[in-house]
């Protein structure tokens, strides 16, 4: 039995199974390459889901991590610390909002946007007590909380977790007039991924999230984008909305890479007419806004503004897309997706996504395979031109048999 076997072996033995990892146990990284523990070397199309933007150990935020540690970890919100006003100041320069709330996952910091939208619409649109509705769409992921699983459409993630609290209506993503009709009286807020990763790279028609955002105005609702996937350079833009005139929103949601993949950090950005509707109790986070969460959070927005990721995921993204429409298969329904957020929907007849993931594994490439027959590719935004020809190379043994 490899090292590698023996922990997976080890690993399942007291591990819930509520993963199914491939069979690969990495022991190191940097940049985007990863090793496993018998030295093999992987190209990381995963970044842990986007997570990794500045690619694996980035100099910068593990210094900054390294030193913060040095000196102060954590003190609650019970006093103040040195380092989440000064990260908090820079996120708010780069997105365009008055005000922020630090928490730590992304599902926090979706929980974090519902209740703010609830309290404004109770405070501000002078909606009945506990009949506030949020318009949401279907082939949603929001994180795995109680709440957010509620409003899946997915029947796995809802399964034998409920019973589920009312106030959510399902809308196709994409459809402006199934919009229109959903937003009643009642209605505080649409809820919306610019692109659906997790669906499998689904992008909306063009001009859907700026005639969304339009609508939400004129009928007094906020627009809330998720962007923990697809904000922060991942779409070839800081955050994807940026692709689209006229849709930035009136609240959003950031995470994964904003914790420069060494620390989990998340926030939920708004005016300060909607942020001062909280008032001290109403909600918290022992751990949200905790000095190496700032620390780390600043120097990755530092690493994302000084190296201009965003710019280089555009022309990466366009380079890699070119040269993936050459490839020739009947295995290949679709190729989508915007940046370094790609898709490739596999056809039913050639088997499943899952498959020829661990036939890319089996050739040095980490990607996971999404929604059964889409194989999703998200590497690092460091990569080079080179690193992207040898992957699409991979992809080319694989597709093409």
């Amino acid at each position: 039995m490899s090292g590698n076997d023996a922990i997976i072996a080890r690993t399942e033995e007291v591990s819930a199974p509520n993963y199914a990892p491939l069979q690969i146990v990495i022991a190191r990284a940097e940049g985007v390459w990863a090793w496993d523990v018998d030295g093999r070397k992987y190209l990381d199309c995963i970044s842990a889901y986007s997570s990794l933007n500045q690619g694996h150990r980035h100099p910068r935020i593990v210094r900054a991590l390294v030193e913060q540690a040095g000196r102060l970890t954590l003190t609650s919100r019970a006093v103040h610390n040195d380092r989440m006003g000064p990260f908090l100041a820079k996120l708010c320069g780069i997105a365009g909002f008055d005000m922020a709330l630090p928490m730590n996952t992304g599902a926090e910091a979706v929980e974090t946007a519902i209740k703010l939208a609830r309290k404004w619409g109770y405070r501000v649109k002078r909606v009945p007590r506990d009949r506030a509705e949020i318009v949401v769409c279907r082939n949603n992921f929001h994180g795995r909380t109680t709440t957010i699983v509620g409003f899946s459409s997915e029947e796995q993630y809802r399964e034998d977790f409920g019973p589920y609290g009312p106030g959510f209506t399902l809308i196709d993503f994409g459809d402006l007039e199934q919009l229109r009709a959903a937003i009643g009286p009642n209605t505080v807020a649409f809820l919306v991924e610019p692109i659906q990763a997790e669906a499998g790279i689904i992008v909306p028609p063009l001009g859907f999230l700026a005639a969304a955002r339009a609508l939400c105005r004129e009928r007094d609702v906020l627009f809330v984008l998720d962007e923990i996937q697809t904000g922060l350079g991942r779409t070839g833009r800081m955050f994807a909305h940026e692709h689209e005139p006229g849709a930035s929103p009136d609240m959003l949601v950031l995470g994964k890479a904003l914790g420069g993949g060494v620390y989990p950090v998340s926030a939920v950005l708004a005016s300060r007419e909607i942020m001062t509707l909280l008032k001290p109790g109403d909600h918290g986070s022992t751990f949200g806004g905790n000095p190496l969460a700032a620390a780390v959070g600043e120097a990755a927005l530092d690493v994302l503004v000084d190296e201009d990721l965003a710019a280089r995921a555009q022309r990466l993204g366009e380079y890699l897309f070119a040269a993936l429409r050459k490839l020739r298969s009947e295995d290949i329904v679709e190729i989508r997706g915007k940046g370094l957020l790609v898709g490739i929907e596999i056809a039913a007849a050639a088997g499943g996504a899952r498959e020829h993931c661990e036939r890319l594994a089996a050739r040095g490439v980490l990607c996971k395979d999404t929604h059964a027959q889409v194989i999703r590719l998200a590497p690092p935004l460091v990569i080079e031109r080179a690193e992207l020809d040898w992957l699409v190379a991979q992809l080319r043994a694989v597709l093409e048999k």
